[in-house]
């Protein structure tokens, strides 16, 4: 089996690509990535075939496509925050790039590209939990973006006869996630000012909330994903139902760490969405066999990760 990742240098594709190492030693991986938000030393000790560059080549993805059986495409620019800055680029490499890997596959004959969504398609719906049939309102650059990255491989089902499966991510952590830069996601942030006895950066009053999804449980699926050719004309959320707040986080990170924290409360940001929960019910019907990492244990696991890292310098590109 051969399989290429896109965007195989970042948090989670280089997670991806060590739990294929270690379940299927056999299968062949690839890597494309321009290292404009993965590093390199993710890669270190890894059995992957790296490539440097970028989705939005379509000479370079169309060579490294051929005679792949699967593509994952992580590759994008993951951030609201930086969406709203700057919404051209988000555009081009979560929309233009995801059509690219698209055509790059369909022209090579890969029947299956899994593409990789984001919990924020649902926006301003209040609902909870949250179905895939739900109405969906995006409220960023970002999320419009990735309507469009799980659109297109949906609509290449329908016209193509492709395989694609589509899964909506809902807030993934766990150890390889960068902290130090300003559009770092939460639980890093917290863990990495904890690490400096320095407070925790709340925007908002605490309350909203998250399905934390540790990201041993998306590799575990996304692996059995390619491993039985799941398909679905339809997207899926890749979250297993957990309800968990950032002051109630706060409280876990107390109790992984043994030690108070102090927090900080700062004005909520643009594009945010209040509160985020997959009901879980179609992921646990199409992997059975996956069994969630529970929050204590991801945030054990993410912890004794930092704490071994912490006096290393920062990854670079």
């Amino acid at each position: 089996m051969k399989i290429l990742i896109t965007g195989g240098a970042g948090f989670i594709g280089s997670n991806l690509a060590r739990h294929m190492n270690n379940v299927h030693p056999d299968w062949q991986v690839n890597i494309l990535d321009d290292l404009s938000t993965g590093f390199r030393s993710n890669l270190t000790g890894l059995d992957a075939t790296f490539h440097d560059g970028s989705i939005l080549d379509t000479e370079l993805l169309g060579t490294v496509a051929a005679g792949m059986d699967s593509i994952v495409h992580l590759a994008a620019i993951p951030s609201v925050p930086r969406s709203v800055a700057a919404p051209r680029p988000t555009h081009d490499a979560n929309s233009t790039g995801t059509l690219n890997v698209l055509e790059a596959a369909r022209e090579a004959g890969i029947e299956q590209v899994i593409v990789a969504s984001s919990s924020s398609v649902y926006g301003s719906n209040p609902a909870l939990p949250k179905s895939e049939f739900d109405w969906t309102r995006p409220m960023s650059p970002y999320a419009v973006s990735k309507q469009a990255t799980e659109g297109y491989p949906l609509a290449y089902n329908f016209s193509y006869g492709m395989k694609n499966l589509a899964f909506r991510f809902f807030n993934v952590y766990g150890p390889g996630q960068a902290a130090g830069h300003a559009y770092a996601a939460v639980i890093p942030q917290f863990l990495d000012a904890a690490m400096r006895d320095a407070p925790l950066s709340i925007h908002g009053d605490g309350l909203q909330s998250r399905d934390f999804t540790f990201v041993g449980t998306v590799c575990a699926v996304i692996t059995a994903a390619i491993d039985r050719k799941v398909s679905s004309n339809d997207p899926v959320n890749l979250a297993f139902g957990t309800n968990t707040t950032l002051l109630e986080l706060v409280d876990e990170l107390e109790k992984t760490l043994d030690k108070a924290l102090v927090v900080e409360h700062q004005d909520s940001r643009t594009g945010d969405v209040r509160a985020s929960q997959s009901d879980g019910l179609r992921v646990r019907e199409l992997f059975p066999e996956v069994t969630p990492v529970p929050l204590r244990e991801g945030l054990d696991r993410t912890a004794q990760w930092f704490v071994e890292t912490s006096d290393s310098a920062a990854p670079t590109p």
